[in-house]
């Protein structure tokens, strides 16, 4: 990162004191980063947010009262949200899933190394999706495998609605980054140039009213289910 570039300011929000504790001695361990304020859940978050102004939220998943998607849903609504990142543990992907296609970033597991949870957050405040790969098949398994066919046929109508405002090359270049390349992997697999991606992208993100690749590469799997 630019060495003159300011820290990136975090807010870290979870029930439990102690593991507030920890992060906050991750995060300003790093010369970067810095914690400007903790919340125990989902309103005081809300509050401390408005109040700070964080590039990115550490967000937890299950808290008492308001949970961390209820509050991600209203974070997201505000003009230059924060970045979004989910911390979460295996048993929780409905949730997790529900607040990646609200629009948070990405997510990762509480017992995630801590010098990749801070490469987390710096991924997330430049705007990039962080997905813990442990995590992140449980996460497709949750949006590709419901129930029943009756249950994803209406996501899976609506993806392929949606999808269908694409032309055949933007098609390709959504169904890459929904297989999690980046745009150097995208021109490799397509044989066009980087600039060619970022314009395919660009039309990608206009046409299907998404924020992020995540939900690019979420609508992908709900029209393939």
């Amino acid at each position: 990162m630019d060495n003159e570039r300011e820290p990136v300011r975090v807010v870290i929000v979870d029930d439990d004191q102690l593991v507030r504790m920890a992060l906050r001695l991750v995060l300003d361990g790093e010369p970067d980063l810095t914690v400007v304020g903790e919340a125990a859940d989902g309103d005081a978050a809300i509050t401390v947010v408005d109040e700070q102004r964080p590039d990115v939220v550490l967000m937890d998943v299950r808290m008492p009262g308001r949970d961390g998607l209820s509050a991600t849903r209203e974070l997201l609504t505000r003009p230059a949200p924060p970045g979004v990142l989910m911390l979460t543990t295996f048993d929780s992907d409905d949730l997790v899933l529900g607040a990646l296609r609200a629009g948070a970033l990405g997510f990762v597991l509480k017992d995630t190394p801590p010098s990749r949870i801070a490469e987390a957050v710096r991924t997330v405040a430049d705007g990039n999706p962080a997905l813990s790969p442990a995590a992140t098949a449980r996460v497709i398994a949750a949006a590709t495998g419901p129930h029943s066919a009756e249950a994803r046929s209406p996501a899976r109508d609506a993806a392929r609605k949606r999808l269908s405002t694409l032309t055949e090359r933007e098609l390709d270049t959504a169904r890459a980054i929904a297989d999690g390349l980046g745009n150097p992997e995208i021109a490799q697999r397509l044989h066009i140039s980087i600039a060619t991606v970022k314009a395919h992208t660009g039309n990608i993100f206009a046409k299907l009213a998404v924020d992020n690749r995540v939900q690019i590469a979420l609508l992908v799997r709900d029209a393939e289910q």
